[in-house]
């Protein structure tokens, strides 16, 4: 119900530049600019100035995502409210997200609302958590497991309500008979010689590695990346580095060895709910945010 060419200014407003943009919605540069002229041109008013290679919105741009913002929260409300007065609550809950956080979380969560009112067909996808609120902004997605990042929107953001859901700790997996392999724990400062495995781009966890090594002291030497856990812990196994672990990532049928992190500033990640503001109360959203927090309580870490 929303006009779509809203959401493709705010991406811009968001990316800076046309090809980004198009990158993001997965539309040609081409679509993107006839959508934004189009928009303009139905406004009467002017929204972009080219600034070298990027775009500038104009003050009446930014009037326009204002409204736009606002429109999509009473759009939100509406939906929710008009959900609340159905006689029989059901449909699809889309749930995204990083991918331990939908194995542990979403997974035992969303089992239990298939068969208890009101009654959730669950759609459930795996993506970062950038790619995560794209998803949630463009209607293909209900609610997000996410991780704080660079990125990331901040808590602030007015399009979205995000809820902490679980602090996961962090432990150095090492392979068997590793120098660190002590079940007693260690500090994160006694693996800065040590090779680190990990994803660099387009992954949540290379960003908490920097995070978690800069406050230790010292800055990781990234010796591979890869991005599935079985794939780490296959390479840990061979000797070929050490990577941080999530708590809640069980450990594969390997030769490895999970190791605690010792001392004040142990390495944390915070797994966020994000959903649309003002989407909380549809049933069953509402619904699918109780059982995530309710299978969280249940696990800690």
């Amino acid at each position: 119900m929303i006009d779509h060419r809203l959401h493709v200014l705010r991406t811009l407003a968001e990316h800076g530049t046309v090809t980004a943009t198009a990158a993001v919605l997965h539309l040609t540069p081409s679509a993107v600019s006839q959508q934004l002229r189009l928009l303009a041109r139905d406004l009467e008013v002017e929204l972009l100035r080219p600034e070298g290679r990027r775009v500038r919105l104009t003050p009446a741009a930014h009037i326009v995502l204002r409204h736009a913002d606002a429109l999509r929260l009473q759009w939100e409300a509406a939906q929710a409210e008009l959900a609340q007065h159905s006689a029989a609550v059901q449909g699809t809950l889309r749930l995204c997200g990083v991918s331990s956080a939908l194995a542990t979380l979403a997974a035992p969560a969303v089992t239990t609302l298939r068969t208890a009112p009101p009654l959730v067909e669950p759609l459930i996808i795996e993506e970062e958590s950038t790619d995560s609120y794209r998803l949630l902004l463009a209607d293909e997605a209900d609610i997000a497991l996410v991780l704080p990042g660079p990125d990331a929107p901040p808590v602030t953001d007015a399009r979205f309500e995000q809820t902490p859901l679980l602090t996961d700790r962090q432990d150095l997996l090492v392979a068997a008979g590793h120098r660190l392999a002590r079940p007693e724990g260690v500090h994160l400062l006694e693996a800065a010689d040590q090779a680190w495995i990990v994803k660099k781009h387009n992954n949540d966890s290379y960003p908490l590695l920097l995070a978690a090594c800069a406050a230790a002291g010292f800055t990781p030497r990234i010796a591979h990346e890869v991005k599935e856990w079985y794939a780490v812990s296959s390479l840990v196994a061979e000797g070929l580095g050490v990577c941080l672990l999530p708590r809640i990532v069980p450990l594969p049928q390997h030769p490895v060895v999970r190791v605690p992190l010792l001392g004040e500033a142990t390495p944390v990640r915070q797994l966020l709910t994000a959903v649309r503001r003002g989407s909380t109360s549809h049933p069953v959203i509402n619904a699918g945010l109780q059982a995530l927090h309710h299978t969280a309580t249940s696990i800690g870490t």
